[in-house]
């Protein structure tokens, strides 16, 4: 008698013929294409609604494996949703 394969191994069986390919960060992203617009993006504590996306539903901050920020960024980000949060821009 054969077991009944778990519902781990059909969905890892599912994933290995997928490429996932490397998550870009966004904000490099956009310098790399402003540079042509001549426009700059940045991180601030006042653009509450860029902040929002790395904040979960509790208010924890997004780690940088799940939001595919690179870690310059993410230290930056890091720094403005505290500052909006002590102003009380953001829950936290």
């Amino acid at each position: 008698m054969r077991r009944k394969p778990s519902k781990k191994t059909e969905k890892r069986k599912k994933r290995e013929g997928t490429f996932v390919g490397r998550k870009v960060c966004q904000f490099c992203e956009q310098i790399h294409k402003s540079r042509q617009n001549n426009k700059q993006p940045f991180i601030d504590y006042k653009n509450i609604d860029v902040l929002k996306r790395f904040v979960s539903e509790k208010g924890r901050i997004i780690p940088r494996r799940a939001s595919g920020v690179c870690a310059k960024h993410q230290r930056e980000l890091t720094k403005a949703i505290k500052r909006a949060r002590n102003v009380a821009l953001l829950p936290g």
